[in-house]
């Protein structure tokens, strides 16, 4: 049973400590003070008093337009510079966390036992949070091209004093997004309309990083359509959980949905509809909202397989084009077709493509994916250019295809990405700037960072969101419907968060080969996800994942962190992210989150 903690007139549960994902080094109070977020309070960043807050209301309710006259010190200096470009970006988290603080605040009684008294009497006197200083220690690294993500330092200390003097200092702007993140998470609604938002956990202290330098999200929009408000809503939950990464699977055989100025026609005859494509400003848009929350949004063009879309508006340069009803011989998935290989016209298509699409997201991020998964040999028999599905006859050509590409992507200052096929099935010659996307196994990440390279994790046995749903293909009565009954899909069950939860990214490597590994993304893929489900199919298990990457799999003593511990902080973060309009499902029923963990358990 828990312990509770009584102050006079009320209680409050232990674990109202509870953040998401768990920071490095925190301490907190008691329980027996309580802040009240104050109608006063002082926001400073970067030098003196930007601008205090002070409304007339009985309790403050900062909307948007409240706010907007909020002014940074943009004159501010450290060491005698600016001390970013990103100064506008600080700027509008501060109101994003103001407001959340203000009116998204939870009121937790789905964390305590029925019927408990778990908050302060609204009458008492009130302590306010006074002040506000949030402060950025170093300069960001120069404006202009994203950095390299193991170049970017991430950390804040956040410090809540009983006074009501909070303190967020970090040493780049990401670092600050991260500590307003988790300054919100340390409030809670009174439950009487119009009481206010208080916190129980002063004193506060948290010295927090993350783990692993990428942590990401790869999400499919080419199976099925997903409206721009999707993919933002997206990015919100992605930094909440304090992800850093958005890998968005932009195009596959079924769809393009990518407009290209240079190339109209794969988007006008490729998208399921007229409507259903991103325009360049929709792009420019998800990258900017994307850096603006401190999430890299990384396009994927995958290739050479997984195109055969491509055929719909330019037969010519795809080989095995829509083979019916054989197309397993020669895809994955229908419908069947791969780029040609050994064809100057498709070079020229891709050249024209990249000097299109290149330029425009190189601002926004300091990579670009290539794809390069799941490259059928057969397709390529019926290739003239090739004439064999023999490996040895096709990775000449399949190495020219690939340096071809990373040669024009690395000439826009991207650096490529591929999925582990490229390393470990066709052995290809990378360059060792070359981000190796591992997916079916941990041998595959081993195998990758014994080559040297940096690596992705994403085992598909534990970080793919869409397994568990069953086949999306339909089976003829007879030989294919036993064969496939009870039509499983090839990677059910479902990744519950407990098992997405239990994965450890680094798990037999030795410490020198974990230096290699980057980080990891949780997968979801779209035969059977689209705008209607897409919030429940990725959260909260994602988060789950984003623990993962930002704690790690252990804690400070190198215990593997439990579900005892995690199951309380993640049905809170799961309520957090609903009164934000995430529309994901619960990870328990009531009756365990408002007990001991221990109670629902075996």
């Amino acid at each position: 049973m828990r312990t509770y903690i009584y102050s006079v007139p009320f209680l409050f549960a232990s674990f109202t400590s509870a953040l998401w994902p768990v920071p490095e080094h925190y301490t907190h109070g008691n329980n027996s003070v309580v802040l009240w977020f104050s109608p006063d309070v002082q926001i400073m960043y970067n030098g003196p008093v930007c601008r205090t807050l002070s409304l007339n209301h009985q309790y403050p309710i900062f909307r948007g337009q409240d706010i907007d006259g909020f002014q940074n010190s943009t004159n501010a200096t450290i060491g005698g510079n600016k001390t970013s470009c990103y100064d506008s970006v600080v700027r509008d988290a501060i109101k994003r966390a103001i407001s959340t603080i203000s009116e998204e605040s939870l009121v937790p009684w789905k964390l305590y036992p029925r019927r408990s008294v778990f908050e302060p009497p609204p009458t008492n006197p009130k302590k306010y949070i006074t002040s506000i200083v949030v402060q950025q220690t170093s300069k960001d690294a120069a404006c202009g091209p994203r950095p390299l993500v193991d170049k970017l330092d991430e950390s804040y200390q956040l410090d809540v004093a009983v006074s009501g003097q909070v303190a967020l200092t970090a040493p780049s702007s990401l670092g600050l997004l991260h500590g307003l993140t988790t300054l919100t998470q340390l409030f809670y609604q009174h439950s009487q309309k119009g009481s206010g938002v208080y916190t129980n956990l002063a004193p506060v202290s948290i010295k927090d990083k993350p783990k692993f330098a990428w942590r990401g999200l790869n999400l499919d929009v080419a199976r099925n359509w997903y409206p721009v408000s999707d993919i933002l809503r997206t990015i919100d939950a992605l930094s909440w959980n304090k992800f850093n990464h958005l890998h968005i699977h932009m195009t596959d055989a079924q769809s393009w949905p990518l407009e290209i100025p240079a190339l109209p026609e794969l988007s006008e005859k490729g998208a399921y509809a007229k409507g259903l494509s991103y325009s360049p400003d929709d792009i420019k848009n998800i990258q900017k909202y994307g850096n603006d929350r401190g999430v890299e949004v990384v396009i994927e063009i995958d290739m050479p397989g997984h195109t055969a879309i491509i055929g719909v508006s330019h037969p010519d340069l795809i080989t095995a084009y829509n083979i019916q009803p054989n197309w397993d011989t020669y895809a994955a998935e229908p419908p069947s077709g791969e780029l040609k290989l050994n064809s100057p016209a498709v070079s020229s298509f891709l050249e024209t493509l990249f000097k299109d699409l290149l330029p425009r997201v190189s601002p926004y991020s300091a990579y670009f994916h290539t794809g390069g998964d799941e490259v059928n040999v057969n397709a390529y028999a019926l290739d003239e250019t090739v004439g064999s599905n023999d490996s040895a006859v096709i990775k000449p050509f399949l190495q020219k295809f690939v340096d071809r590409n990373h040669d024009q992507v690395r000439a826009n200052g991207l650096t490529p990405i591929v999925w582990e096929e490229m390393l470990l099935q066709w052995n290809l010659t990378l360059g060792k700037d070359v981000l190796i996307q591992t997916w079916q196994s941990d041998a595959a990440v081993k195998d990758s960072v014994q080559k040297g390279y940096k690596t992705l994790v994403g085992n598909y046995n534990f970080w793919y969101l869409d397994c568990g749903k069953g086949q999306w293909l339909n089976f003829q009565e007879g030989t294919s419907f036993q064969k496939f009954y009870p039509f499983a899909d090839y990677c059910s069950p479902t990744k519950n968060w407990r098992l997405i939860y239990s994965y450890d990214p680094i798990a037999g490597l030795t410490a020198d080969e974990a230096k290699l590994v980057i980080g990891g993304e949780v997968h979801i893929w779209s035969e059977q996800t689209d705008s209607v489900n897409l919030d429940d199919m990725v959260w909260p298990r994602a988060s789950a994942a984003g623990e993962v990457l930002w704690s790690g799999r252990q804690d400070a003593s190198g215990k593997n962190r439990t579900q005892f511990d995690a199951s309380p902080r993640l049905a809170e973060m799961r309520e957090r992210m609903v009164l934000k309009g995430i529309k994901c499902g619960p990870s328990q029923m009531i009756f365990c989150t408002q007990n001991d963990p221990s109670w629902c358990a075996l």
